[in-house]
């Protein structure tokens, strides 16, 4: 799933605080891809299902998140 590095910057900011999200603002391609970016999530903290769950749940009328 390919999701906004925006919509990712913010999940981390609100998890983690503004130096993470600046660290991973830096690092992050334009469109993160769950799946090929996984590695760059991880070091940030971030589970890729959980961005799933919550960004298909908001696509979707909140049906899963």
């Amino acid at each position: 799933m390919q999701i906004d590095k925006s919509q990712v910057i913010d999940f981390i900011r609100s998890q983690m605080g503004e130096g993470k999200a600046k660290e991973a603002d830096s690092e992050l391609p334009a469109k993160v891809d769950t799946e090929q970016d996984a590695g760059l999530l991880s070091k940030f903290g971030i589970d890729p299902q959980e961005l799933i769950r919550k960004f298909a749940g908001d696509k979707l009328g909140g049906l899963f998140g």
